[in-house]
């Protein structure tokens, strides 16, 4: 780099507030509310303030623009695991939105602990973000954490994993139309015993997933049995898990509906190990139909969720909620289409076929 190009960067640099003020011979206070278009100025003063910022190459302090602004132009988002491809497939929705509306993203994992949760709003809330979108962990039933963040000034909008007590902005899937429109594809092949491995009690999708489950052998006259329904975290090894447990039982399940897809992994794994075959012996639908789904040997049916566009929509909630000069009226709960797809472990043959 030539001198003359650092004398020039030097000057760039040390363009301030101060100078503009200087050369205008007005106040620097004056100088800042001009450039914020604030009412209390002239249009002339600011037409003057605004060529001269320009002329000079101005550019603002990052962090003095976040004070004056009282925002640090960054969203906190937490989830469960980013390894599970569906919370990074919403993250990247986040991001896609925060970007071109000039926003980062800070990203935190609560690794299905309620503990690592609250540390992790608790960091959140010293970092001065604009706001939080979430998904609660497997663990948490209380949240406090986040209305303190709310009353903290800190707007908290929820997507997939929602807390259904506390007043926010809230982006879902309809999980008990997922899960009833699963139950019912197996039913329509035949299968008369099936099982479903739902995911911890006390999280809203687990519990619209097995309503939508229960619902559909009900309204179709199959019989519910208790020792069908069993639960697991929403992982690969609690599905391989109870998967041994159904198909140990003296009246074993003829298919299975797993309330996640990397349960329903797990499932189809461990009816390999035992030589089941899918869908022949056990038809398998998961839930959220991941990538790696359409892979598998067979390939996995599963209720597609549109998680990106989850991310998106919650990172548009959450910006209008920081941008807006007001308090909503009401909070919005936004419920988004499920897509049952059809692949092989599914599709037992009907007599006829």
């Amino acid at each position: 780099m030539h001198y003359s190009d650092i004398l020039f960067f030097m000057r760039k640099a040390s363009i301030t507030i101060k100078e503009i003020a200087r050369q205008l011979n007005v106040s620097k206070s004056t100088v800042s509310r001009a450039l914020r278009d604030s009412p209390e100025i002239s249009e002339e003063t600011k037409k003057r303030v605004i060529a001269l910022a320009e002329s000079l190459n101005y550019s603002p302090n990052p962090i003095a623009l976040s004070l004056l602004r009282n925002r640090t132009q960054t969203l906190g988002i937490i989830v469960p695991d980013i390894a599970n491809p569906f919370f990074s497939t919403a993250i990247g929705g986040v991001e896609d939105i925060a970007y071109s509306r000039g926003y980062h993203t800070m990203i935190y994992q609560s690794h299905e602990s309620y503990e690592r949760e609250l540390a992790d709003t608790k960091h959140i809330a010293t970092r001065r973000v604009d706001g939080l979108i979430v998904s609660i962990s497997s663990q948490t039933e209380n949240h406090d954490h986040f209305v303190e963040l709310q009353e903290q000034g800190i707007p908290v909008v929820f997507f997939d994993r929602v807390s259904e007590t506390m007043p926010s902005h809230k982006v879902r899937v309809d999980d008990y139309k997922g899960a009833y429109e699963a139950t019912e594809h197996l039913i329509s092949r035949g299968c008369k015993s099936i099982a479903h491995i739902a995911g911890p009690a006390n999280l809203s999708i687990s519990r619209n997933r097995l309503k939508g489950y229960q619902d559909a052998l009900t309204h179709h006259g199959i019989e519910l049995h208790d020792e069908w329904v069993v639960s697991s975290e929403y992982n690969q090894a609690g599905g391989t898990e109870r998967a041994y447990q159904l198909m140990a039982l003296r009246n074993r399940p003829d298919a299975i509906f797993a309330a996640s897809d990397r349960i329903a992994i797990g499932v189809h794994w461990a009816l390999r190990q035992l030589g089941y075959r899918m869908p022949d012996d056990v038809a398998i639908v998961g839930f959220s139909d991941l990538s790696i789904s359409s892979l598998l040997d067979p390939p996995l049916s599963s209720v597609a969720q549109p998680s990106f566009e989850m991310g998106q929509l919650a990172a548009t909630l959450l910006l209008d909620l920081i941008e807006s000069k007001s308090t909503p009226v009401a909070f919005e709960t936004r419920v988004l289409t499920s897509n049952l797809i059809i692949r092989k472990s599914s599709m037992k043959e009907l007599v006829g076929d």
